[in-house]
């Protein structure tokens, strides 16, 4: 099971290699797209599915004064959107953090991959549902938490999902993101965003440096946060349960 998206939905639905290999059928074009650089702009009326295949992407608007605020990471085994192309045009950008290694897949042959098979249609629902779920915790960080609790809200949750599809070593995960980036994410400012850094290693919850961050302490960061990883809907037999 090597394609990412086919380790991630086996979080859900227990696929057969058959149902591995159609989804890995889907992946014939691959681009790699640099880091800063969108992988669909706004304004953009795209005809593939994109699937994150390595790298960290993010869905981000931009105001006319340059603000940015990010609404979703993106990591591989991630959709850039399922249904991006029913929209008329893209109302966001999806732009590379890093270098990105993405997936381009033809509409009609998701479609008819789903069409085929109820299994993998319930599974895809799966995603966007929690997609969406993300989302929400993402509005509660930035309207509600406190930095402090947002920002190890964010990591839990990027630790969580970089285990769901395999790329947690120990306790250890790629998280290359600038103190910009993070404030981006969760509505502070840089300075801010270090301070907040500095608070958590020094009570022993994190180390980070180097575009990698180490989790000392999960359930003291998991407790900093608030964070409860039912959101993520995972079913009982999937590893993550175990």
């Amino acid at each position: 099971m090597s394609n990412p998206l086919s380790r991630k939905l086996s979080n859900i639905a227990s696929l057969t290699d058959e149902e591995s290999q159609s989804i890995s059928d889907l992946c014939e074009r691959i681009e790699v797209v640099p880091a800063k650089t969108d992988i669909i702009s706004e304004g953009d009326r795209p005809d593939y599915v994109h699937l994150v295949l390595e790298g960290w992407a993010a869905r981000s608007k931009v105001l006319e004064s340059g603000k940015r605020q990010f609404t979703a990471f993106l990591i591989r085994g991630d959709f850039c959107d399922l249904h991006v192309t029913i929209l008329a045009r893209m109302d966001h950008a999806i732009t590379a953090v890093t270098n990105c290694k993405v997936a381009y897949i033809p509409s009609p042959e998701l479609e008819r991959l789903t069409l085929g098979n109820a299994k993998l249609t319930r599974a895809l629902w799966w995603s966007t549902l929690v997609d969406e779920a993300v989302l929400r915790e993402w509005i509660v960080n930035t309207g509600l938490r406190s930095a402090y609790e947002a920002v190890a809200h964010l990591i839990c949750e990027m630790h969580f999902r970089s285990q769901m599809v395999g790329i947690v070593d120990g306790d250890t995960f790629d998280l290359p993101l600038t103190q910009e980036e993070l404030g981006a994410a969760t509505g502070h400012t840089p300075v801010h965003i270090n301070r907040v850094l500095q608070k958590l290693r020094a009570a022993g919850l994190i180390d980070f440096r180097g575009g990698r961050l180490t989790v000392r302490d999960l359930d003291g960061l998991e407790e900093a946060a608030g964070f409860e990883s039912e959101y993520f809907h995972i079913r009982s037999g999937s590893p993550l349960t175990s």
